[in-house]
């Protein structure tokens, strides 16, 4: 039954006192979360609990929704802005423990494989990923946070726009460089066909 509800009416349901609806947007919105989270910091742990706190702040907020906007614009801006608190609080320590935060490729948790995935297809998946973050963390962070906006949490540039707080032009933008620069990066380090390494 609650699949059928949109946000909106969810939410609508839990400010007028139904509590245990919300479970259902955390279900909604878990993984796409977590998978922005994952690609940021590379630890699992941190995501797992950057994730929670956005949910725990959207409950807490839940009065100020205001539905005349995408529930979901709204939570990726509770979850923005908690990510930036936490990367600032991450740059005031040594930048080598920075950069070490991304971790090692046991505490990237890649997505689950569909069931027709062969072993070898996972692996190059896996190490995709693991490249994918790697580049992300240096590209500069309105870029990467705009590509993790658009393809881990699948939102549409305008709510890219509301999330970040930028025009839908920047929001365009962002995307459009951050996607050149990646692929520059990646065809840097693909071996030409005739280049054997």
């Amino acid at each position: 039954m609650n699949q059928k509800l949109d946000d909106a009416a969810i939410m609508k349901r839990v400010c007028a006192g139904e509590y245990l609806l919300f479970d259902e947007l955390v279900l909604r919105y878990r993984q796409r979360l977590l998978r922005f989270a994952w690609s940021k910091y590379g630890n699992q742990c941190a995501a797992e609990d950057l994730v929670q706190e956005a949910f725990l702040a959207a409950y807490a907020a839940r009065e100020t929704y205001n539905p005349a906007f995408a529930f979901s614009t709204w939570l990726w801006t509770i979850f923005l802005n908690l990510c930036r608190r936490h990367y600032k609080r991450e740059m005031k320590q040594p930048r080598e423990v920075v950069r070490s935060a991304l971790g090692t490729s046991e505490e990237i948790r890649i997505p689950e494989p569909s069931s027709t995935e062969t072993p070898l297809q996972t692996a190059l998946r896996t190490e995709q990923f693991e490249l994918l973050v790697t580049y992300l963390a240096d590209l500069p962070e309105v870029q990467a946070d705009a590509l993790r906006l658009r393809f881990f949490g699948g939102l549409k540039f305008s709510e890219i726009a509301l999330t970040m707080e930028c025009s839908l032009s920047a929001a365009k933008i962002r995307v459009k460089n951050g996607l050149l620069q990646l692929a520059q990066r990646f065809s840097e380090e693909t071996p030409s066909e005739g280049e054997v390494s």
